[in-house]
């Protein structure tokens, strides 16, 4: 995984406040709302850093291969979070979850892949709060 550092400039894009149907069209609306900073987006700047995702144990979740995921360090993982974590010393990005006899895990979203038990010496490096994918 590669890690990319944190928005530290200010960046407004256009933001046009009406949604955009995934369905059929709707009336074209030929204004902007005002401008977007992503930097808005980011609730803990000094806690969030970015990693590209690699393979697809997670494509149930919605991320893909080459994804760009948003992670939040000062968050606190709880059962369903997808988590950044580091086990035997190698990073991967799963759910977290707690298995029937209370064990924790970590699960991919995808069923050629098995769980992985969270060992004690594996450590959570932060919660994914966004993914942003490259579509072309």
């Amino acid at each position: 995984m590669k890690f990319l550092s944190v928005l530290t400039s200010t960046l407004h894009l256009p933001f046009i406040l009406s949604r955009v149907p995934a369905g059929f069209p709707s009336p074209a609306e030929d204004f902007v709302e005002g401008s977007l900073d992503l930097n808005d987006y980011i609730e803990h700047p000094a806690a969030t850093y970015f990693v590209k995702a690699e393979g697809d144990s997670m494509i149930g979740a919605g991320i893909y291969d080459g994804d760009l995921l948003i992670v939040d360090r000062s968050l606190e993982p709880k059962n369903g979070s997808i988590v950044i974590a580091s086990v035997m010393g190698d990073l991967t990005v799963k759910r977290l979850k707690r298995d029937t006899h209370g064990a924790w895990l970590l699960a991919p979203e995808n069923s050629d892949y098995p769980s992985i038990p969270l060992l004690e010496e594996s450590q959570i490096w932060g919660v994914v709060k966004n993914s942003v994918r490259n579509l072309e």
